[in-house]
């Protein structure tokens, strides 16, 4: 874990600014032109040709927002370091405020990429939300991948959603082409779990709301990686599936977590197995306190902090230099600050 947790530093984004007011963004040095390789296939994408479908463009939806920038920013960078064919990576970033300030700083930062920056309206979720034991959980950005559907033009008929707190290590394209089958989401699955430390009394209870998952694979995934037909879940209405589930959370309180819920209520035992190494997460944690969740085997190609405090523990300022510390990487330059 020492050696890719050094690996992370050393390839994490270089931050030029220091003691920012809390009302502007971070300053970002420009990142590097990232080229296709000779045997990368020339690509074209409007997002206005709704008809147009090239497989050999790989689209990503990340969450853009003042609080998680670093490691949304961190994110992009590593994609592109590790990508056979950057060029053909096309970024989808969902924002609910300041839309005009993300797009300077994504643009100065990266002026060489494609992206497209949506807004997210947060009326479509501020009556569906209950409070979670986190109140990071409880954000209405946190829905959006919910909505990816119908944010995103119909021209994107497959979509790979990331959090803003991990890293790659390997092409993103092998991500990108795993078959699906006939499932409309793939992603690591975790099975033999225990379902009933997701849901409440109140849930089990419930015959019918119990039923949903009955002769179900007890399997659970993290949604902070995930592989999306986009096609086949507008044909089955996923979203309004999922609303469902929120609307009987708010009204009845059916469990504490905050999105992953619903999409295990919806999807679980039906999703295609992704590798684990496309899901290193758990990262982050306090081994002092017991925190830290095992390694998985073999090779890794992307690293998650989904742990308790997720990305704020890269973002810390407190929590930064301790990193660094323990990781024995000298910053005397202060190129891994922000």
């Amino acid at each position: 874990m020492s050696v890719l947790s050094i690996f992370l530093f050393l390839n994490a984004v270089v931050f030029s600014a220091h003691g920012l007011p809390s009302a502007e963004l971070p300053a970002f040095r420009e990142a590097p032109a990232f080229r296709n390789g000779r045997e990368c296939p020339k690509t074209t994408w409007l997002s206005s040709l709704n008809n147009y479908h090239d497989p050999a463009i790989i689209h990503i939806a990340m969450t853009l927002d003042a609080t998680y920038l670093r490691g949304s920013v961190a994110g992009v960078l590593s994609v592109l370091q590790h990508a056979a064919c950057p060029e053909n990576v096309v970024f989808h970033f969902i924002a609910t405020h300041r839309r005009a300030d993300l797009r300077r700083t994504i643009t100065s930062t990266f002026p060489y990429q494609t992206f497209h920056l949506y807004h997210f309206n947060t009326d479509l979720v501020k009556g569906k939300i209950s409070s979670s034991i986190r109140r990071a959980l409880d954000q209405p950005l946190n829905y959006a991948r919910i909505y990816l559907a119908d944010l995103l033009p119909m021209s994107v008929r497959r979509i790979i959603y990331f959090d803003s707190d991990l890293i790659l290590v390997d092409d993103v394209a092998k991500l990108w082409n795993i078959n699906l089958g006939a499932h409309v989401l793939g992603a690591p699955e975790y099975c033999h779990a225990n379902f009933t430390n997701y849901f409440n009394s109140r849930f089990w209870s419930n015959s019918a709301y119990a039923a949903s998952l009955r002769g179900r694979r007890a399997c659970y995934f993290n949604t902070g990686v995930m592989v999306i037909d986009l096609g086949k879940w507008r044909e089955g209405k996923y979203t309004e599936r999922l609303e469902y589930w929120m609307k009987v959370q708010k009204k009845y309180r059916i469990y504490e977590l905050g999105s992953l819920p619903p999409f295990l209520l919806v999807f679980a035992g039906d999703v295609e197995g992704v590798e684990h190494r496309w899901n290193q997460h758990g990262l982050g944690g306090d081994n002092l306190e017991g925190l830290c969740r095992d390694l998985h085997p073999g090779p890794v190609s992307l690293l998650h902090w989904s742990a308790r405090d997720g990305a704020e523990i890269l973002i810390r300022e407190e929590k930064w230099d301790l990193w660094l510390d323990v990781m024995g990487i000298d910053d005397g330059g202060g190129w891994l600050h922000g």
